[in-house]
């Protein structure tokens, strides 16, 4: 009986600890990444903006299921291992812009926002810019965002499997 005293006890304290540095974690956030392809702005725009190709090349995504385009543009559910994510072009300016946020319609998600794609043409190729705005609305996933995996994680792996739809090796950065 005292053993489980010490794990309900343990178990409460980690809780209390994750709550508490929740509060200093702020809920919103701001990261760009950038990186370079040997592609011109309208080739890397072809590959970013053909939603039913992106499970070609991004290796997170299980399977893309489209959904009716909203406001005439695209709407699709992302199937990765961490479930469904539902989104929509909030802004397509070819070859230069394009806004893509999570269409949260449910609020179910603990998390959300959009994704920033800037693209412009550089000496021997593209430089791409990736930019997520959003934020983290449950308290143990914002620490475990902050703290353990980061917020740049998935948009480099993005920006690396985009290279590599080039044959390209591509080393994000963090700007």
């Amino acid at each position: 009986m005292p053993t489980l005293w010490i794990v309900l006890i343990v178990a409460l304290g980690l809780v209390a600890l994750v709550l508490t540095v929740s509060t200093f974690v702020p809920r919103d956030h701001a990261v760009s990444v950038r990186a370079r392809y040997a592609r011109t702005p309208a080739e890397v725009w072809t590959a970013i903006s053909d939603i039913d190709s992106l499970p070609a090349w991004r290796s997170d995504l299980k399977s893309l299921e489209r959904m009716p385009d909203v406001g005439g543009r695209p709407a699709w559910i992302e199937h990765t291992r961490y479930g469904a994510l539902p989104l929509q072009v909030d802004e397509w300016d070819a070859p230069r812009k394009l806004v893509v946020r999570i269409d949260d319609v449910t609020g179910k998600l603990a998390f959300g926002g959009a994704w920033t794609w800037h693209l412009r043409e550089v000496a021997g190729g593209c430089e791409v810019t990736l930019t997520e705005n959003g934020f983290v609305s449950n308290a143990l996933y914002r620490v475990l965002a902050h703290y353990v995996i980061g917020y740049t994680r998935t948009i480099e792996s993005v920006l690396r499997g985009l290279g590599r739809s080039f044959g390209e090796r591509t080393e994000p950065r963090t700007v």
